[in-house]
């Protein structure tokens, strides 16, 4: 039984974000969502103007981003999203592969028909995203969707390095997902791939899972041949 004190004990709000945080979760939202393409210059000051803040976080918020290779700092030109090479991505996507393919059947014979509910939940949602050509809902909802499975392999550790390389290829997952072509497939994927995890066969997901990913490389290598080497984007 809760003590007076319990009930009466109002919760604490949760604590103001700094200015630097606003600056980074607004530009992880930018790059997410394809509104920052990869090579495109990111106005600094436009950004800060939009977010009623000085530069000084913004510039902050990129050198971290720097550091997690997703901006370039090009001397006397600024900032810009990190670019990478067909090579680059190829090789991103294998290790992908090494460590998904292990965490999904990790985790298949754990998952609870909880998990599955948020599974196809997620994927009607990002359904109803597809339809409206909603970028950046139907790139949160995919994110959810994956790490709900490799969450339930109780592997934190494996899970974070997913997130990593997850997040080196954000600005080029939002190119993808612009093709309407490419989000009615995946759609159809991840419904097959829910299929494959209901029926607890975890090498059937796993074989969905590569070829799901490698639509994605096929698709983007096409668009890494022909894309221009920088480009700029207006924030207003």
């Amino acid at each position: 039984m809760r003590t007076l004190t319990e009930v009466i004990t109002p919760t604490p709000p949760p604590p103001r974000q700094t200015a630097q945080e606003l600056a980074l979760a607004a530009l992880r939202d930018l790059l997410t969502s394809g509104a920052l393409e990869p090579g495109e210059r990111i106005r600094q000051e436009q950004l800060a103007a939009r977010l009623g803040t000085s530069v000084v976080p913004v510039r902050e918020a990129l050198s971290k981003l720097q550091a997690e290779g997703l901006v370039r700092h090009v001397p006397h030109r600024g900032f810009r999203v990190a670019t990478l090479t067909l090579a680059e991505l190829s090789e991103t996507y294998e290790i992908r592969r090494l460590l998904e393919d292990e965490v999904v059947r990790l985790a298949t014979p754990r998952l609870t028909a909880d998990h599955l509910d948020v599974l196809r939940a997620t994927a009607a949602e990002m359904e109803e995203n597809s339809a409206t050509a909603d970028i950046a809902a139907m790139v949160a909802a995919n994110r959810r969707f994956h790490f709900t499975v490799f969450e339930a392999a109780g592997r934190p550790r494996m899970v974070e390095f997913i997130r990593l390389l997850w997040q080196t290829t954000d600005a080029y997952r939002s190119l993808y997902y612009g093709d309407g072509g490419a989000r009615h497939r995946v759609n159809d994927e991840h419904r097959s791939i829910v299929e494959a995890l209901a029926s607890r066969d975890a090498e059937r997901a796993v074989r969905e899972l590569q070829a799901h990913r490698q639509h994605a490389v096929d698709d983007l290598a096409l668009r890494l041949r022909s894309a221009p080497a920088e480009g700029g984007v207006d924030l207003t």
